[in-house]
């Protein structure tokens, strides 16, 4: 391919949607206005754009800072352009929610959601013995289009159903998961396994969200940009 043909296939799509996928892990976002983005995640931007980080004081401040990635802190991107937002190469997974839609991400799946999304970061006290399934999670609800993301294609399971920790994604926020360890752990002696421990959805007429991928650490870390992440995971001593 030369150089002519490269640029022409490769240049970004013209789209007036507010929330569109530029490719299967870039978010194009057409901004007249403000969005809340995950900290690290803007690879470029046409126009005029402002980025300001976003934390709130107290406990409640310092949960967001951690759960949101890198140790920083959700950015809002105001102004009018395109910007174009990615997170280590994953999959980019628009939702639109509507008034009454609320649903619960991992931090650290969180990619980007319009400014008319309330969120909010909620303890999920009834799985906290499980170290790596997301005691603090990010609840997001409509209207207004969020993006996530995902290492690969999704599978959205309905409820009742149990997952692994490190494979869960997102679940609508009228379900709430319990840990349960069916197995012995001594057979899981020198492994990190998520079947050791499962969530545990037992109500009715919901959903979970999973990936084809066990995150080890799905509650922080993060992609570069913005700003250098520290790739620390929550615990629950530093907030005491």
């Amino acid at each position: 391919m030369d150089f002519d043909d490269f640029v022409r296939s490769h240049g970004p799509d013209e789209t007036t949607k507010t929330f569109d996928r530029e490719s299967s892990k870039m978010l194009d976002v057409a901004l007249d206005g403000a969005v809340m983005a995950k900290a690290g995640s803007m690879i470029g931007y046409t126009g005029e754009v402002a980025f300001e980080r976003k934390s709130s004081g107290g406990l409640k401040g310092m949960l967001k800072k951690r759960v949101t990635g890198e140790g920083g802190v959700m950015m809002r991107a105001s102004g009018v352009g395109h910007l174009y937002l990615a997170d280590d190469g994953k999959e980019v997974q628009i939702l639109e929610l509507d008034a009454d839609d609320e649903v619960s991400v991992n931090g650290n799946d969180v990619l980007a959601f319009e400014e008319s999304v309330n969120w909010d970061i909620k303890m999920m006290s009834s799985i906290a013995g499980v170290s790596s399934g997301g005691m603090f999670n990010v609840y997001l609800k409509g209207p207004g289009h969020i993006a996530i993301t995902t290492h690969g294609e999704p599978l959205v399971l309905p409820t009742p159903v149990r997952t692994d920790p490190n494979a869960t994604v997102a679940w609508s926020a009228n379900v709430s998961p319990s840990a349960k360890r069916d197995l012995n752990i001594k057979s899981f002696i020198g492994r990190s396994s998520g079947e050791s421990f499962q969530l545990e959805f037992a109500g009715e007429d919901g959903f979970v969200i999973v990936q084809p991928y066990e995150e080890s650490n799905p509650d922080g870390g993060g992609s570069g940009g913005e700003s250098a992440g520290t790739g620390e995971g929550i615990n629950v001593g530093d907030f005491l």
